[in-house]
């Protein structure tokens, strides 16, 4: 078999993405080179997703390079991933999942309960911004964007008392260190697909699909499953006040997801438990439970519409 083609981005997380994925291959004995594509979102990174307009900034290119066979893997965070696929792409694998849980870091150490009234946390995420409000509505929320090394030297250079990353990332780079405390998700639920690796292939390309398929984790799969179904029927992007965490329990397949406000002062959330295999089941109940106990409202202060979506 000749070498499989992996398309990435360049970031440092994401170049260790591509290189486990590729070290993965290899042990299945099937070669692999790397290209590494920029996106949208790599050459604007200062910008917000909404001001660059593209919906899937992250991977976009990486899509294309795809369809036009110049690649033929593409590996994502499954966060970045639009729940609505391009025709002719499928998403093949979705790896062992990481912790998706956020952390926090804090030179001063001090723990999200300790950060004084006023403190500047760093994020860029909607997401973490309106669940940490809702807790702590006395801190002061500045957005934080770029990638990890960048992040975390505004953070060294004193920009802000404390800032909020995926744990998943940081463990990934050898950064565990740095983490200050791991957020309980009875405060701050992850984003979909947060600590899941996704290869898309073309549907098409047979080979390509049957050798990324072996790399598939059924669980994992699963639960992300049931958090992009919900993502799907709310119609939400990555900016949009949504938390979801789907997990194998001793009950089955169980899944928390919240809505809060942009503010924080409106908060819903639901837990929902289905079969192990019913992921997509679960996010269209889920879903349906959030929009009856008044998320559409709250997502429309976003600029979402997702009346009579649910429940199709």
């Amino acid at each position: 078999m000749k070498p499989v083609r992996i398309g990435s981005r360049g970031s440092m997380l994401a170049v260790w993405q591509a290189e486990h994925i590729a070290e993965q291959l290899g042990s299945l004995g099937i070669p692999s080179d790397i290209i590494y594509i920029k996106t949208s979102g790599d050459r604007f990174q200062q910008a917000g997703v909404n001001q660059i307009g593209v919906k899937g900034v992250f991977i976009k290119e990486i899509e294309d390079a795809l369809l036009e066979n110049r690649v033929d893997i593409a590996v994502h965070s499954m966060k970045d991933v639009p729940t609505e696929i391009p025709i002719g792409l499928a998403i093949a694998a979705i790896c062992k999942r990481e912790d998706p849980r956020d952390c926090l870091i804090s030179p001063s150490g001090e723990t999200f309960a300790k950060l004084p009234p006023g403190a500047r946390v760093g994020t860029g995420s909607l997401r973490r911004q309106a669940q940490l409000r809702h807790a702590r509505p006395d801190l002061t929320f500045m957005d934080l964007r770029g990638n990890v090394d960048t992040r975390l030297g505004k953070l060294d250079r004193g920009d802000f008392e404390t800032i909020v990353l995926a744990k998943a990332g940081l463990d990934r780079l050898n950064l565990s260190g740095r983490i200050t405390e791991v957020i309980s998700d009875e405060i701050c639920l992850p984003a979909v697909g947060q600590g899941a690796i996704g290869i898309e292939v073309r549907a098409d390309d047979s080979d390509v699909l049957d050798a990324a398929h072996k790399l598939n984790d059924v669980a994992t799969n699963e639960a992300v499953t049931a958090e992009r179904v919900l993502l799907r029927e709310l119609e939400g992007g990555c900016q949009v006040p949504l938390g979801a965490w789907a997990r194998r329990e001793s009950s089955g397949l169980t899944m928390d997801a919240c809505v809060v406000s942009p503010d924080g002062g409106e908060y819903i959330r639901k837990r929902g438990v289905g079969e192990s295999a019913g992921g997509e089941q679960l996010g269209l109940k889920l879903a349906q439970e959030l929009m009856a106990a008044g998320a559409g409202r709250i997502l429309k202060l976003v600029g979402r519409n997702v009346a009579g979506h649910t429940g199709n």
